[in-house]
């Protein structure tokens, strides 16, 4: 086992000690659930939603940003003790949007009839599904082992590696300048080619009429640096448009495959992201298995910077093992 600090592996294994934490919290609710009674209701109310979503973020100094997503707006009423009530909650399972939207409109048209399950401490807490998504804990199983075989075994790895390539080198020291280096380019390499994969499939996504509703560059402060001085000021262009696919409205955040990318400079953010007009009518690639997911441009426009980046890697890497 590598000589490194306890806290090093905590910070590694806290991403996944938090998802089979709320796993088990999930559990305990589906549980508690199956106790509830029954009532029969209606759907009053099925339709494409857009609801602003708070989202953890430690690259801002806040902690967090807010996204508009699209979610499944069930409405259904029941009658409990003679006291006709309402609610929009279809599962015990968290919905955190864009996921499965169409696919829970269809199941829950208006006017089908459905049961609700009613805490009876609280009627006015209901669902109409109270089971865990299946192979949850499958999932989580295989999840946890391929985490802990990367973590541990990518820094049994990394030393093994070190030791194997000093050995390769004019100046052994220098080799996990060698080793970082080549890792940062392989890195973005993959990253590139994935983004050259995920164009391709976008070009082949249906067409739609979109409408601009909001176009700007968003300035936000980067979180304090190691020292704690305050961070950047960081820019990133802010799309939001409307479309409509197979009868349902949706809202799309992303004007290209890369519309996520922040930058220091302002003049750089509006170079490597198109600008557009509020109010304008544009053209919508939208993805036929999730039309939540929709992209004004298609191609990967920013990918050629990538490869730049992966080139001055590579010739770090170089000159690393050369030089030392």
């Amino acid at each position: 086992m590598p000589d490194l600090p306890w806290f090093v592996f905590a910070m590694l294994l806290a991403p996944l000690g938090l998802l089979l934490g709320a796993a088990v919290y999930k559990t305990l609710q589906v549980r508690a659930a199956r106790e509830w009674p029954a009532a029969a209701g209606k759907i009053v109310a099925s339709h494409a939603q857009v609801r602003e979503v708070r989202v953890i973020d430690s690259n801002r100094e806040g902690g967090y940003r807010t996204e508009q997503r699209n979610f499944a707006n069930i409405i259904y009423e029941y009658s409990v003790a003679g006291k006709t009530l309402r609610n929009n909650r279809v599962s015990i399972g968290e919905d955190l949007g864009n996921f499965e939207v169409a696919e829970t409109i269809a199941r829950y048209p208006v006017g089908a009839d459905v049961t609700v399950y009613y805490n009876p401490r609280n009627p006015k807490e209901a669902v109409l599904e109270r089971d865990l998504p299946k192979g949850l804990w499958g999932c989580l199983g295989i999840g946890t082992a391929i985490t802990l075989v990367i973590v541990f075994g990518s820094a049994i790895g990394l030393n093994k590696l070190s030791e194997f390539v000093s050995t390769k080198l004019a100046h052994p020291t220098a080799s996990p300048l060698v080793i970082a280096f080549g890792a940062f380019g392989s890195v973005i390499a993959l990253f590139a080619l994935a983004m050259h994969r995920q164009a391709r499939l976008a070009g082949k996504w249906p067409v739609v009429s979109g409408i601009i509703k909001l176009s700007g560059l968003e300035q936000y402060r980067a979180a304090r640096t190691d020292d704690g001085a305050r961070g950047l000021m960081m820019y990133q262009r802010k799309v939001l448009y409307t479309y409509t696919y197979n009868d349902q409205s949706y809202t799309g955040t992303h004007a290209t495959l890369s519309s996520n990318v922040a930058s220091s400079s302002d003049w750089l953010t509006r170079k490597l992201t198109p600008p557009y007009q509020d109010g304008a009518r544009v053209k919508v690639w939208v993805n036929p298995a999730n039309p939540s997911e929709a992209t004004l441009e298609p191609r990967a426009s920013f990918v050629w910077f990538l490869w730049l980046l992966v080139l001055a890697f590579a010739g770090l890497t170089y000159y690393a093992a050369v030089h030392g």
